[in-house]
């Protein structure tokens, strides 16, 4: 059950469900879902998606690993997309589920690390304890695949071409390399590769678009390549003008690309969406801040000390800000 007040962060697109709609169904449930993390955030729901993304990656699964690292170490709570639809009451957690997750290592012989992340991107009938009898033979399925060289994200990408993942149950799992494809799972000694994804059919070709453009904007910002971002979050917000993610992303790619006009516009526009986006009026102090504006700078920091008083960073811009100006008193 989603408890009101609580925010929501999606790191990458759903595969099984369009963020847009998603975010309404929190909304009937006084919470919010956004795109991307904010200090706001408390819990972060990691896309199916970022496995494809992954897959043809430099780094592979290592970034997905070091988010969710970070996140973790932040005290966010990591909701897969099967348990964030549990949480919203459109899936149902399986039955006679006992299992704690030491339990399931223990027996299993799986890598906690391993576990946590098939957990994560719903390798298991749960995503999270208690687990179930059916996620204990997975388990041990996947341990044996691991050992065999197969990768966690392998896995993981193999396993969502199946269709429910309690169906494996039954099956004879081998790593593909025997049959060369070393990134697949091949059923039944290598006669088929895992395929087939089931997904719910909820969304409309605009959803996938926006999605996409977010992503292509993502890896663009990521790369320093600034003005190409904010044309993409530009064409997101098109699509979707209350997303104040959106707007603040471009703000800080046009500040990157020194179109501090335009940035200033867009913070504001961020904050006209969401009073309480706290990053959104941090930045803006910075901005204006750099333009000489000591008095909206101020304002701007007051307000998100007002707002996270545990945001350690406006307390010492403010300071700085009056030692610069000379208010020593």
């Amino acid at each position: 059950m989603i408890l009101p007040g609580a925010v929501f962060g999606a790191v990458g697109p759903l595969a099984a469900f369009p963020l847009r709609l998603a975010a309404r169904e929190v909304e009937r449930r006084h919470a919010e879902l956004r795109r991307g993390v904010t200090r706001r955030t408390t819990h972060v729901v990691f896309g199916r998606t970022l496995l494809a993304k992954a897959a043809t990656a430099r780094t592979g699964d290592g970034d997905i690993e070091r988010r969710v690292q970070a996140e973790r170490e932040a005290g966010r709570e990591l909701v897969s997309e099967n348990g964030f639809l549990r949480l919203l009451g459109l899936l149902k957690a399986p039955q006679a589920s006992s299992l704690s997750r030491q339990s399931l290592i223990d027996q299993s012989r799986l890598a906690a690390s391993d576990l946590d992340m098939l957990s994560l991107f719903d390798a298991f009938e749960r995503d999270g304890e208690p687990y179930s009898f059916r996620d204990l033979i997975l388990a041990r399925k996947y341990a044996g695949l691991i050992a065999s060289g197969a990768t966690w994200g392998a896995i993981a990408r193999s396993v969502h071409r199946s269709g429910p993942v309690a169906s494996l149950t039954a099956k004879s799992l081998n790593l593909g390399s025997q049959h060369g494809r070393p990134d697949a799972i091949y059923l039944d000694e290598g006669r088929s590769e895992l395929d087939g994804q089931l997904l719910f059919d909820l969304g409309s070709p605009e959803d996938d678009t926006l999605e996409e453009l977010f992503a292509e904007a993502e890896a663009a910002e990521e790369e320093g390549r600034h003005d190409e971002a904010a044309a993409l979050y530009q064409r997101c917000m098109a699509i979707d003008p209350k997303d104040a993610i959106a707007a603040f992303n471009r703000a800080n790619c046009l500040r990157g690309a020194g179109r501090a006009a335009e940035a200033a516009h867009d913070y504001a526009r961020a904050i006209k969406l969401d009073p309480g986006f706290v990053e959104a009026w941090f930045n803006l102090a910075g901005l204006v801040g750099d333009e000489g504006k000591v008095a909206s700078a101020r304002r701007h920091l007051q307000k998100a000390m007002a707002l996270d008083k545990a945001y350690a960073d406006p307390v010492f811009n403010l300071a700085r800000l009056e030692f610069d100006a000379g208010n020593l008193a």
